[in-house]
């Protein structure tokens, strides 16, 4: 299991030592990153945990909502997906409010912002409402995981960068695991002072975003220069690596409109879309589907915690697997491949409880996916076109979260089963490992050793 974070040394070489590296282990290297990493990523982590944590309660909530709202699957699925629309369109413009306003006050205005509409959702009154309040938290919270990506580029070498980046990443499927457990407990809550248990539900879990925002205001450092806890030799020694770096990475620059038209970046953007419909689908009515094959509620946090856990795990075997033998195409080709036959199979099975481990085979899948698309992109795109072939890639994915949750609610509206919305997730699973065996990749992509030695178990952004 990866280590998340550095482990603090006296002498004698770095916890982010790496084999055959370049870079050279002065002291006062091995103690800058090490403050580097306990300062600058506990709190975004942080940030990342209660983002995705209020992102997706709400299908927890539902288990309660949909009948005391009289929401359809249409109308939730429709509410659900529509966040990301409005994520989407102000995804960009954040980034450059980040970069105007400073990543502190900035971050700190996300958090507060969302966790305050987040606890808003807890008064919604019909679809119309709901729907509002969805698009509106989609806005509080756009710009979040793009701007947290710029903003350690500013603290981390790129030798570095990778490694920081799958900390970051790996707090999503983690909150899942936590929001499973979380949740059923605040559902219980239902009568308690007038209010339903799925509004104690969404009160609750948005307290610590507003809590955190405040924090992120207070404590968070903008760049290098500002951190009064670096010493003057350590702030220079920092300023100058990244300094460094940039100028090697002067060159001319790509608009960001020349770099999606690209083939391959093009291909990521419709695999990670693919992929998105599916595991956005499967995010918010996942508690839904497991209720409807008979489980009581306390049965499924505890089914669904087992099955977030588990794709956590796959998820950085899986990873490390691609940096250890440098091979991405194929192991990107059969995460969706997996994911789409976790899905099929567990539609197949119909009402079966043994439909619960091929969803959980299909977690798998899916959280193994982002990792293997942000491993082959700075490998077919020149250094000048990373940073716009990547943003264009999570801007274009947005769309497949939309469309998962829209349509798998339509489906099941129409239907009146999940099995039909299952099938029609597998099939967009299946489309995307087909372009995905269609992308040519270097045959040996670099991979970003461990603090331990070993291999990370998510991949390098840049």
């Amino acid at each position: 299991m990866m280590q998340i974070l550095p482990t603090p040394v006296a002498s004698g070489g770095s916890c982010w030592e790496q084999q055959g590296s370049s870079m050279s282990q002065s002291a006062i290297e091995q103690r800058t990153l090490n403050k580097v990493a306990w300062r600058v990523l506990p709190l975004v982590v942080a940030a990342y945990f209660v983002a995705n944590l209020d992102r997706s309660n709400i299908s927890y909530a539902a288990l309660q909502m949909n009948q005391d709202l009289h929401l359809s699957a249409e109308q939730f699925g429709q509410g659900a997906g529509l966040f990301s629309l409005t994520y989407l369109l102000l995804e960009i413009p954040s980034n450059l409010a980040l970069e105007r306003f400073g990543a502190r006050l900035w971050i700190a205005r996300i958090m507060i912002t969302w966790g305050l509409i987040s606890a808003g959702t807890a008064m919604v009154v019909g679809p119309v409402s709901f729907i509002s309040l969805r698009l509106l938290l989609g806005a509080a919270e756009a710009g979040l995981v793009p701007g947290v990506l710029l903003y350690i580029t500013y603290w981390f070498p790129n030798v570095l960068r990778g490694r920081a980046v799958a900390i970051f990443l790996v707090a999503a499927p983690i909150s899942n695991v936590v929001s499973a457990l979380l949740s059923v407990p605040l559902l219980g809550m239902d009568g308690f002072a007038g209010l339903h248990g799925w509004q104690w539900l969404l009160i609750l879990e948005a307290s610590p975003a507003v809590i955190l925002g405040i924090v992120v205001a207070l404590v968070m450092t903008n760049k290098p220069s500002d951190a009064k806890w670096l010493s003057a030799e350590e702030r220079v020694w920092l300023q100058t690596r990244l300094d460094e770096e940039k100028i090697k990475s002067v060159g001319p620059k790509p608009s960001w409109w020349q770099t999606a038209l690209k083939p391959k970046v093009m291909a990521l953007a419709l695999v990670y879309a693919g992929r998105n419909v599916g595991a956005f689908g499967i995010t918010f009515f996942l508690p839904q589907i497991v209720r409807d094959l008979g489980l009581n509620t306390t049965e499924i946090g505890t089914v669904n915690s087992l099955s977030y856990l588990a794709a956590v795990i796959g998820m950085v075997l899986w990873a490390r697997s691609s940096d250890r033998t440098g091979e991405r195409r194929w192991h990107l080709t059969a995460s969706l491949v997996v994911a789409a036959a976790g899905l099929a199979v567990a539609a197949w099975l119909g009402g079966s409880q043994w439909s619960l481990l091929a969803l959980a085979i299909a977690g798998i899948g899916y959280y193994a996916c982002p990792p293997g698309i942000f491993a082959i992109t700075p490998s077919v795109l020149a250094p000048t076109e990373a940073a716009g072939g990547l943003a264009f890639i999570n801007c274009f994915a947005q769309l497949g979260s939309i469309a998962g949750p829209y349509g798998a609610g339509w489906i099941k509206s129409e239907t009146g089963s999940f099995q039909d919305a299952m099938y029609f997730m597998a099939a967009f699973s299946i489309l995307a490992a087909i372009i995905a065996a269609c992308i040519g990749v270097p045959d040996k992509a670099a991979s970003t050793p461990t603090a331990a030695g070993g291999q990370a178990a998510l991949p390098k952004l840049s």
